[in-house]
């Protein structure tokens, strides 16, 4: 499990509530549903972004369907 970078208070805090504690949690959601939440803004997503390539992951794809 890979640890999240570190971003503002705010971000942290709504990645938290998203219950994202790890990048791999981050990788379920895509970019603008985490943007979407309160306390995340594009430098957030920017960062999470680059430290989701530099462990080989990405945010999920939008158009792929969870089963």
């Amino acid at each position: 499990m890979t640890e999240l970078p570190t971003i503002s208070r705010p971000a942290n805090g709504a990645l938290a509530e998203a219950g994202c504690r790890t990048l791999e949690d981050v990788a379920r959601y895509t970019a603008k549903e985490l943007l979407a939440l309160h306390g995340m803004g594009p430098k957030g997503i920017r960062i999470l972004t680059e430290a989701l390539t530099a462990a080989g992951l990405s945010f999920r794809d939008p158009d792929k369907i969870e089963r």
